[in-house]
């Protein structure tokens, strides 16, 4: 599609359903910023070798580290792995972009990063990567560490394995170890362990049979796991046990074979629930879809979940129950989920333009508009649902927010039309009212409330529809990434914040982990590698670590 036809489907778009404004905190809460990654290599040109630095005496310093894409918490210590440039792994490895882009806000090389030239084992399409960091910070002392140089001394194999990571997507601890793991470039799995207690780095290993990871879940006395299976993820998905300990800390027990993988985990009535990500031909095969699946109670037979409970786990619900466009509902995820009011709660997630991709190889369009038709008919924006007696007669899924319905696409008739949902949404539309929160990337309970995190992927929209020429600083009203919170589960969520917490080019809150005293740690995620300049009235691009509290005034 030409960007002018793309430019266009999302001016469509904006101007169809502008985003809401953006809220201030309100007043309950307070944050601050307690760590924030920092300039690590120097940017002269697209192909261009990096110059030595920072400082940079060639080029300009460029940003890197851009999520925090793994975070758990032991004690007054703050674990979290990191990922870097994922806004471009993911329109590489999603989207299939081979086209280098640079604008005032990133750069994204490809093939033409110097990674993939030193290094023939990284595929074009990751070729922004760059090896993930492991930190702790102490929230006693206020110190942030990097313990990333124990992995690179180890071994030759270690630091190989890091190199190789594309980032550090899963961070969990039990029993006195700190386990991180995350996707490598070539579609398996890597863990690194360490001892909690002396921050002293235990190993690494790679899992070939594994080929994606998402989030760890520590409950009734023991750690799990939720991974893909096969290379990326393409063969389903397991929840896996962790069996180990400080002398031998990988070792895993499958305690669910499941034909999807295996996203995030929560504890609900009992049992264990995952939300999902599609799988292979899911079009025409609803357990392949993405949707949430529970385990067999956990306290059948021995405690917790075993390898007798692998072929014990259900699926209650898919996206296609929502979805009417078949070819749409086989590009949604399932992000966050948490128990919480008595309901599961879970939202859903959508690659911007994936679903237009997908769209475009099953019904190829011939002309710009309808292209345009093609973009606007397959944008979908987040979607909050909730459920109890799950896997029982008495199951109950209600929408809490999203849509009466959803355009569907006739190949036979080339048109497109509104078709239900089946649903009528409790509180409000799509994304929080807001159509470009486009993940729900996680659900947390605290205080008594839900917390939700969101993706907000306006800002990215801008550069698009400028073709990558817009160097002015815009305005931040409406951009960055949400955190929504319910007090109550029959009340609509109030914004705690907006605005990416204080920097709009915080597109993300990735990650959130309890405090313990009814706050949150909040990880973001910000890859806009080239916002380094401290000068100017634009805000710095890559990860933040933020803490979320109880305001007192």
């Amino acid at each position: 599609m030409r960007i002018t036809a793309l430019a266009a489907a999302l001016v469509l778009v904006v101007a169809s359903a502008a985003p809401a404004s953006a809220a201030a905190a309100d007043g309950t809460y307070e944050y601050k910023l307690l760590a924030k990654a920092k300039p690590d290599e120097c940017f002269n040109g697209i192909g261009v070798p990096y110059p030595a630095g920072p400082p940079c005496a060639e080029g300009q310093p460029k940003v890197n580290q851009a999520y925090v894409w793994g975070l758990t918490r032991v004690g007054t210590d703050i674990w979290f792995g990191t990922g870097t440039n994922n806004n471009c792994l993911t329109t590489g490895a999603t989207l299939g972009a081979t086209k280098p882009v640079l604008n005032a806000d990133y750069v994204c090389e490809y093939a033409e990063s110097q990674m993939v030239k030193n290094d023939p084992k990284i595929p074009p399409e990751i070729g922004d990567v760059r090896p993930p960091e492991v930190w702790v910070y102490d929230s006693r002392s206020q110190r942030n560490t990097d313990l990333s140089a124990q992995i690179d001394k180890r071994s030759t194999d270690d630091k190989y394995r890091r190199d190789h990571t594309i980032g550090l997507r899963a961070a969990g601890n039990f029993k006195d170890v700190v386990l991180l793991a995350g996707p490598t470039a070539e579609g398996y799995v890597n863990v690194f362990a360490f001892d909690a207690r002396s921050h002293r780095y235990l190993g690494s290993t790679t899992y070939t049979g594994y080929g994606n990871v998402r989030t760890f879940l520590q409950y009734d006395n023991a750690l799990y796991l939720g991974v893909g299976v096969g290379v990326n993820g393409g063969d389903g998905g397991a929840v896996l046990r962790w069996t180990g300990s400080l002398k031998s800390p990988f070792s895993f027990d499958v305690v669910a074979s499941l034909p999807v993988q295996a996203a995030d985990l929560s504890a609900y009535d009992g049992r264990i629930a995952a939300t999902s990500w599609p799988a292979e031909g899911s079009v025409n095969a609803p357990e392949k879809m993405a949707g949430v699946w529970i385990s067999p109670l956990l306290a059948d037979g021995l405690p917790g979940l075993t390898t007798e409970d692998a072929a014990g786990w259900k699926q209650v619900w898919n996206a296609r129950q929502y979805e009417p466009d078949k070819v749409t509902a086989a590009t949604y995820g399932m992000g966050g989920v948490a128990s919480y009011g008595g309901y599961l709660w879970w939202g859903s997630m959508h690659v911007p333009m994936k679903a237009t991709k997908v769209h475009q190889k099953v019904y190829p369009q011939d002309t710009d508009e309808a292209k345009q038709a093609q973009v606007k008919g397959t944008q979908r924006a987040t979607s909050i649902f909730r459920g109890k007696n799950l896997g029982t007669p008495d199951q109950k899924i209600e929408l809490v927010y999203g849509a009466v319905a959803l355009p569907v696409y006739d190949g036979v008739t080339k048109t497109w039309s509104n078709k239900t949902t089946n649903y009528t949404p409790l509180f409000g539309k799509s994304g929080f009212d807001n159509p470009y929160n486009n993940y729900t990337w996680r659900m947390v309970v605290t205080d008594g409330k839900l917390f939700v995190g969101t993706m907000d992927w306006s800002y990215v929209v801008q550069d698009i529809v400028s073709g990558g020429s817009q160097v002015a600083a815009p305005d931040p009203v409406g951009y960055g990434g949400d955190l929504w919170m319910f007090t109550d589960p029959e009340q609509k969520a109030t914004a705690v914040n907006t605005t990416g917490m204080g920097n709009y080019l915080n597109y993300g809150i990735r990650n959130m982990i309890v405090d313990g005293t009814g706050g949150l740690y909040l990880g973001m995620a910000n890859p806009m590698n080239l916002r380094t300049d401290l000068t100017d009235d634009v805000p710095e691009g890559g990860w933040e670590l933020i803490h979320l509290t109880k305001s007192c005034k």
